[in-house]
């Protein structure tokens, strides 16, 4: 394996609505800190895929107005490999534009895509299983997945179905996908669970440039479409016009939805390396190691808390007492405009913050 023609894309556009109201539309959570680490989100995921790919090979595509952004909290990034979405449209278009740059610049780029907002605990294990999809990819045109081996029985994740049954699963060796499933409900997720068949979907992807331009214009023609005459447009002074003009047509659209739940190319590489997206506040009450003895994870240096459990306390007044009683499942987070008590289960917590984008709460986003 050629390590020049591996690359890597950095999906960093999202809003990051569902850290509110730490997380805001002016800087989302890929941008914050939300784990308490000492870095961002970005920062550790280019940081990451340093380790695995050339430096000068990491592409990070983001929204125009979040440009600043990542240049300031990757200063060693080349600006010609910073990719403005000017406007929001999902995973597939994202794809699509960075695909392009990338066959442009060498036709035989091998490229993984990562969302910009993953922890993964054992990095070492994550590279090389990077690594392995990539010389899997060279050999072979298919569309690799990364498919989590669940802990369990997770309804915030989307599920992939690997062919070959349970004892087949247990292999450290690439499988053909079966079947995609958004996120299920509690009792699907513990059926899936209990098969030994299904994978949380990572949503990482391993495969050739040529690979995955054919498939997308093959299931995806109304998003290609509007990128044609790519091959002069990118790189030159009307880049960014003729990327306006794609985007403003553009369907949202994912790229599972889009691609992968179509495709007789989808293939999994089963992993175990520790792995959260990190999506929800749930999920980051999960990731937090120190809790108390009532399952309390409490980010503040004083707190008074009675009667209170499975709870989630953070300020960005760190010296702020936080006292509370009664509570039990929920989480209290508290900004220096926002005060939010509400119970920590993400469906509930979407509905609730569906009301901040009514105008009366519109400084507040």
């Amino acid at each position: 394996m050629n390590i020049n023609n591996c690359y890597c894309v950095i999906m960093a556009g999202g809003s990051g609505t569902r850290f509110w109201p730490v997380s805001r539309l002016s800087k989302p959570k890929q941008f914050l800190d939300m784990a308490d680490t000492g870095k961002t989100f970005i920062r550790h995921t280019y940081d990451r895929f340093c380790k695995i790919v050339p430096q000068e090979n990491i592409l990070i595509v983001t929204a125009e107005k979040f440009g600043n952004l990542v240049m300031e909290q990757i200063p060693e990034l080349d600006r010609a490999n910073l990719l403005l979405e000017p406007y929001a449209r999902n995973t597939a278009p994202c794809i699509a534009y960075a695909t392009y740059k990338l066959l442009q610049r060498n036709p035989e780029a091998q490229i993984v895509v990562t969302p910009s907002d993953h922890e993964i605990d054992n990095e070492e294990a994550f590279a090389n299983i990077v690594t392995k999809a990539f010389e899997y990819v060279e050999e072979n045109d298919v569309l690799m997945t990364l498919g989590v081996v669940p802990t369990r029985p997770d309804t915030n994740y989307g599920y992939i179905q690997a062919i070959g049954g349970k004892e087949s699963c247990k292999k450290d060796r690439p499988m053909q996908v079966k079947t995609f499933t958004e996120k299920p409900d509690k009792a699907m997720a513990e059926v899936f669970i209990s098969t030994g068949e299904f994978f949380w979907n990572a949503g990482i992807f391993i495969w050739k440039g040529t690979t995955i331009k054919k498939e997308m214009e093959k299931y995806l023609p109304e998003v290609t479409g509007l990128f044609k005459g790519w091959e002069m447009a990118l790189g030159s002074s009307i880049e960014q016009e003729f990327i306006a003009r794609a985007f403003t047509d553009c369907m949202n659209i994912s790229i599972d939805y889009g691609v992968m739940e179509k495709t007789d190319r989808a293939w999994i590489y089963p992993v175990d390396f520790g792995w959260s997206d990190v999506g929800t506040w749930e999920s980051l009450y999960n990731l937090i190691p120190d809790k108390d003895k009532n399952r309390n994870a409490v980010c503040v240096e004083t707190s008074l808390l009675e009667n209170t459990k499975g709870t989630l306390v953070i300020s960005s007044d760190k010296e702020k007492l936080i006292a509370i009683k009664g509570l039990k499942d929920y989480m209290v987070i508290d900004t220096e405009d926002a005060l939010v008590i509400c119970p920590k289960d993400d469906r509930q917590f979407k509905e609730f913050i569906s009301g901040i984008a009514m105008p009366e709460y519109e400084k507040y986003r």
